[in-house]
């Protein structure tokens, strides 16, 4: 037989479908149903077929079907309104970033994720930290704020998801065409645009492709160059594929080579945000330019790099906390420490809380350490970060540590039911205009009771439809018998209370708890009158064990008599198997082991279409929750052993199930609706929609952070960055002359210092002694709060005023008096802390002397 070279022929698209082809290349039409109606409508098969991708669909539609739509009225007048809408929205000037606050900032915000989901068609994610990347990137656009995106391209993703007859997850590699994905090469010229950058003793060049959101555009690096030898071209493969020293070299190319993109664009950042520590190396290169091009020294430039880093840490659990060996840093980043002029071991105990030097090199806290602005992404999170990281600020009091939170949200549009939308457009208005006001929403309450259940559940039904169909299709491919393949319409009812469960399975996400009574739960789920049915989807990550043991679990059980119809797991989840369950289900379920969820998203995905929360009060469900629109599972447990837990939080979801949840969705008075349930549902949108969403998000960050950094940067870069020089040298100074200040003497004034009564003040003075420090330098302070076993619950710190110096060896009186506002046992303390105008945090030094 002869071999046969392959060629490809892509059609001629014609003229008047060109807007097509344009669209296409901006993910505007990922979060716009009008413009996905449009592309689907080209070929309903060739849509499933090519994973909901217009460009690739555009490369492989017949030339007759081309030529039929370019003289289809109907459709060409609907390409027409659609692409009038695209350029509408592209060319709006009454915008937050044009005319409102966002307008401020003059340079772009660059911000840097090793993963964004945006849609299943370019799958370079892994779960919800992509996912949130991506929904941030959106909003940005809507918002229409100067904004730059950087990440990395995986020609393998990360990986699809295969479970075998016996339930085993198998990860087949992508191996994915970059020309068949809506994203640009940038070239220079007829060159691809590469950029260098030097990783031990050779440079590897990454290839930059653009990716165009609505108005904003993210670069994303690919190593996959023929520049580069076989073994770099493998850096950018696989999304956290690899041993340690590939993590290294990724993490090398996100921060060090996404600076080196962003220069070679053109690009000049004024605000730095790092979503995750993954992308913390570009702290280090920035200080590097500026000691190479300013000719400031380390300290100096670490003023001026870390007054616009913002830092966003999304998990507590260590997996997620990124740290390199000291030898492996030595190889990769020894010749690095000489370019800036620090030995290694300096540079080294960045990576460090510095109470023990044999610690790893963190990432998380050098991602902490060079930036200026740090949060957690929920209230609760922002707690439990600030006690995970106090070492960090040894000796600072917990509550005082300088990292803040800001809750996540969600890309409504994206995520709503295109149904939804149109029952609130009809009944509210004009929602998105209106998206992130509380008081728009109460208007749910207008909703017709039919309208509102009639749309759920045409969604539900649509939801149960698609599971049936994905489900068969896994039972062909496994090689199951005719009989299982006919039984698979059996599966699921759209008339029974329906609940999702669908995230990562890492163990602390629990994804097995349902099943801790077997028989209770069979009990529920064939019950006569009132069962209930459950959808699992989820992914482990290739080389966790535990959590695919988890998935084989779930996966044996909805196998089981008893299980089998009302138990389904849902192989290769993904973004659009999201869409599906969260605008389908009725509840969505999720049970972390508190305080280990930093946030979660998906239940917030689930509230706009309907759904209602059933949820650990963790994450952002700690504060989305109030009594009326969902249901918390077990006690607020904040210590107590995994085994006391796992039973309570079981034990709470039974219970919850059987008494309250099950009864009140069957409760149908009028022998047609739900009524209490369908008040639950219109709660559930009202509290949590105009919250819980990425518009709210990014204009928190925007005033909370963004503006404050590109203020402080500026601040810092003028003249010559003396600003910073001089922080700098005052620091230097500090540190040497603060071990001279002590306090010597407190006295309380009050004749009965015991007994104050309500309305009266503690009289407090302190003696204190500075040696070198000028007392413009310094603030003290009474450290006050209700006594609580040897420690001050809730504290408060009053300024006392120095009112003389005393005597020749620079003793200073400071006096001041501590309200006494309510009854009870309190104490205080005094400390002095060092201050400067140019501080950006109140304790940037680290130095607190106490009484």
């Amino acid at each position: 037989m002869p071999t046969f070279q392959t060629y490809n022929v892509t059609p001629t698209l014609p003229a008047t479908l060109e807007p097509l082809r344009e669209m296409s290349f901006n993910l505007w039409w990922t979060w716009e149903p009008s413009a996905r109606r449009l592309f689907r409508h080209l070929d309903p098969e060739l849509w499933n077929r090519t994973n909901h991708n217009p460009v690739r669909m555009l490369q492989l539609s017949r030339q007759s079907r081309l030529e039929e739509l370019s003289q289809d009225k109907t459709f060409l007048r609907e390409l027409k309104q659609v692409f009038e809408a695209f350029e509408k929205y592209l060319g709006r000037k009454d915008t937050y970033g044009k005319t409102g606050a966002g307008s401020t900032i003059k340079n772009p915000i660059a911000y840097f994720s090793a993963e964004f989901g945006f849609h299943e068609s370019i799958p370079n994610y892994s779960g919800g930290l992509g996912i949130l990347a991506s929904d941030h990137c959106k909003s940005a656009s809507d918002l229409d704020l100067n904004f730059v995106a950087i990440g990395l391209l995986y020609r393998h993703g990360y990986f699809r998801q295969q479970i075998d007859k016996e339930g085993i997850q198998e990860a087949i590699n992508l191996n994915q065409n970059f020309h068949h994905l809506p994203i640009r090469e940038v070239r220079r010229g007829d060159m691809s645009l590469l950029v260098s950058v030097p990783i031990l003793d050779r440079d590897v060049f990454a290839k930059l492709w653009e990716l165009r959101v609505g108005r904003v555009s993210v670069y994303l690096l690919d190593t996959d160059a023929p520049q580069n030898s076989a073994e770099d071209r493998l850096i950018t493969a696989e999304l956290y594929g690899g041993d340690l020293e590939m993590r290294m070299r990724q993490e090398i190319i996100l921060g060090i080579g996404g600076m080196k993109a962003l220069s070679a664009l053109g690009i000049q950042p004024d605000v730095f945000h790092m979503n995750e520590g993954h992308s913390a190396f570009l702290a280090l290169e920035r200080i590097r330019l500026n000691v190479i091009q300013k000719k400031l020294d380390f300290y100096s430039a670490l003023q001026v790099v870390a007054a616009a880093n913002i830092f966003t840490t999304h998990t507590p659990v260590p997996a997620g906390n990124d740290s390199f060996p000291r030898e492996m840093m030595r190889k990769y980043f020894g010749a690095f420490a000489k370019e800036l002029n620090i030995p290694f071991d300096e540079l080294f105990s960045f990576g460090q809380t510095r109470v023990d030097p044999s610690d790893p090199f963190s990432m998380t806290i050098l991602a902490l350490r060079l930036s200026r602005h740090a949060n957690g992404v929920s209230k609760l999170h922002g707690e439990v970060t600030r006690s995970l990281w106090k070492d960090v600020w040894a000796g600072v009091p917990v509550q005082e540590v300088p990292i803040t939170s800001i809750t996540n949200g969600v890309h409504t549009k994206t995520w709503m039911a295109p149904e939804f939308s149109a029952l609130y457009q009809k009944h509210l208005g004009a929602w998105e205009e209106h998206l992130a006001e509380p008081e728009f929403w109460r208007g749910v309450i207008d909703i017709p009771d039919t309208q509102l259940w009639e749309t759920h559940q045409k969604l539900k039904l649509r939801l149960i439809e698609f599971v049936r169909e994905r489900v068969r299709r896994r039972r062909e491919r496994v090689g199951e018998s005719p009989e299982a393949i006919r039984k698979v319409n059996r599966i699921l009812d759209p008339e029974i209370l329906t609940i999702g469960f669908a995230r990562r399975f890492a163990t602390y996400k629990r994804g097995t708890l349902l099943f801790s009574d077997k028989e209770r739960l069979k009990r529920l789920l064939n019950d006569t009158t009132r069962p209930v049915q459950f959808i699992f989807a989820g992914k482990a990550h290739p080389r966790d064990e535990a959590g695919k043991a988890l998935i084989q679990e779930v996966y044996k059980f909805s196998r089981e008599v008893g299980f089998e119809n009302r138990v389904v797991f849902l192989e290769d989840y993904d973004s659009y198997i999201a869409r599906r369950l969260v605008q389908g289900v009725d509840l969505w379920l999720n049970h972390p082991l508190r305080p280990l969820e930093a946030s979660g998203t998906s239940g917030m995905k689930s509230a706009p279409n309907g759904g209602i929360n059933l949820s650990v009060l963790d994450g952002w469900w700690r504060e989305g929750y109030n009594g009326n629109n969902g249901w918390a599972i077990g006690a607020e447990i904040s210590n107590g052993t995994v085994e006391f837990q796992n039973e309570g939080d079981a034990s709470s979801l039974y219970q919850l199930l059987e008494n309250q949840i099950i009864p009140l969705y069957y409760a149908k008075p009028d022998g047609k609706l739900p009524l209490a349930w369908l008040q639950l549902m219109r709660e559930s949108i009202r509290s949590v929609t105009p919250v819980f969403n990425t518009q709210r998000m990014v204009k928190e960050y925007t005033e909370r952070l963004y503006i404050p950094a590109a203020k402080s940067y500026e601040d810092f870069f003028r003249n010559g960055c003396g600003a910073a020089t001089q922080l700098s040298q005052w620091k230097a100074q500090m540190r040497k002359d603060w071990p001279q200040v002590q306090i010597s003497d407190v006295q309380v004034a009050n004749k009965d210092r015991q007994n104050i009564l309500v309305g009266e003040s503690l009289e407090i003075s302190a003696r204190v002694h500075l040696g070198g420090v000028d007392p413009k330098h310094v603030r003290v302070e009474a450290y006050h709060g209700e006594a609580d076993n040897g420690d001050i619950r809730n504290p408060t710190a009053t300024v006392l005023n120095q009112s003389s110096q005393v005597d020749a060896d620079g003793n200073y009186i400071y006096q001041g008096s501590v309200p006494a506002t309510e009854s009870g046992t309190y104490g205080f303390s005094i400390r002095v802390v060092p201050t400067h105008p140019h501080l950006m945090q109140a304790h940037e030094l680290r130095l607190i002397t106490w009484s």
